[in-house]
């Protein structure tokens, strides 16, 4: 096989253990979404993908599918292979022991348990190791993992739904609905793969929103976080009376006794310094750092404004999405962010490259920071 060959065969042996991870996305946290494929003599003999914390690796799933047929064969992987103890045993040993002779994988490790120890260790013990193949799409799986290595903080999304002429609501606060259902579905879809979704007081009050996954097939539900500075959301908000199998976190700067405490159960009461600026809301990069801590990487802000315009202002997003309907409202309608002190059109906040794609009659608008 011509090199040239080999390496095509490699870039599409690699999209198919792209397409095992994406089965892994929202179910994995803290760790990554990895999938792997293993082939032998031009087939595919193995595919897995990662269980949730404490199950097989997407490298062992694989090799238990291939069996004996590992032996000799070539695994593809979206990231480099653990070579560490944790709540499983190390995946380079695993795939040492079953006879893979060539190992591809997609990415790094960022973990500094790993970090390249993995590759190491198969050459070390005669496996012929190719990589980074397909490093940018194989990296975008998990940015969040590689975003929490490298900073300590979770990957942010920013969402909302907007008209054509940037409002979220009239003027009276109604905002159901401003997207289509085709665009609630793929935003259904995204809490999905999301650890915790995050909205400030006025929305769990002006709204009363469930903040859960309602898909045709079972979805999993994240984590609920409220942002209530003073704590003046009801105890009998929806959100933290409505069943879910995920916890709900109220972000707060209020003093909070016990007995306060068992009106929001079983809500869970974080506390936290106010913002130093004095704008009256928790500290941000605070919250953030203890979701994170906590394991949840990936954060989906779903507003209100004000909550949208203090990330914005914090320079603490990763991402943004905004469903656009073709609908206008006019100037009395409601914005997606609040102020940003923008005076001269010089010192407007410039975003990243910005992609558009269409979901049902709407719009998708998507920026990386």
């Amino acid at each position: 096989m011509t090199r040239r060959r080999s390496e095509e065969h490699d870039v599409a042996y690699m999209r198919l253990a792209i397409g095992e991870a994406i089965r892994a996305l929202g179910r994995t946290h803290p760790n990554p979404a990895v999938g792997a494929v293993i082939v032998s003599n031009g087939k595919v003999v193995g595919r897995g993908w990662t269980r949730p914390p404490g199950g097989p690796h997407a490298e062992i799933m694989a090799l238990r599918d291939a069996g004996k047929r590992a032996k000799g064969a070539t695994l593809y992987t979206t990231l480099e292979p653990c070579n560490h103890f944790g709540r499983t045993p190390p995946c380079s040993d695993a795939i040492l022991k079953a006879g893979v002779t060539r190992v591809v994988y997609g990415s790094l490790d960022p973990n500094p348990k790993v970090n390249g120890a993995g590759l190491r260790k198969l050459r070390k013990g005669g496996v012929v190791v190719k990589g980074p193949v397909l490093r940018h799409e194989t990296e975008a799986l998990n940015r969040p993992f590689f975003k929490f290595h490298r900073s300590g903080l979770p990957w942010v999304t920013l969402k909302a739904a907007i008209t054509l002429d940037g409002k979220l609501a009239t003027g009276s606060g109604d905002s159901r609905w401003v997207s289509s259902g085709a665009a609630r579905t793929v935003a259904h879809e995204l809490r999905d793969r999301v650890d915790a979704i995050m909205v400030g007081a006025g929305t769990v009050k002006i709204d009363d929103p469930r903040l859960t996954t309602r898909l045709s097939a079972k979805g999993r539900d994240p984590t609920r976080v409220v942002l209530d500075a003073k704590l003046s959301t009801s105890p009998r908000a929806q959100i933290y009376r409505q069943r879910s199998a995920a916890d709900t976190i109220i972000a707060t700067a209020a003093n909070v006794d016990s007995a306060k405490a068992r009106r929001y159960a079983p809500a869970k009461l974080w506390r936290f310094a106010r913002e130093a600026k004095a704008r009256g809301h928790v500290e941000l990069r605070a919250v953030l750092k203890r979701l994170a801590a906590e394991g949840l990487l990936h954060v989906l802000v779903e507003g209100g404004a004000e909550v949208h315009a203090s990330f914005l202002r914090a320079g603490l997003w990763d991402e943004l999405l905004l469903f656009v309907a073709p609908k206008l409202i006019g100037h009395e309608g409601k914005t997606w962010t609040g102020a940003l002190g923008v005076k001269e059109m010089a010192k407007a906040l410039t975003l990243g490259a910005l992609t558009v794609e269409p979901v049902g009659p709407d719009l998708l608008l998507h920026v990386l920071r």
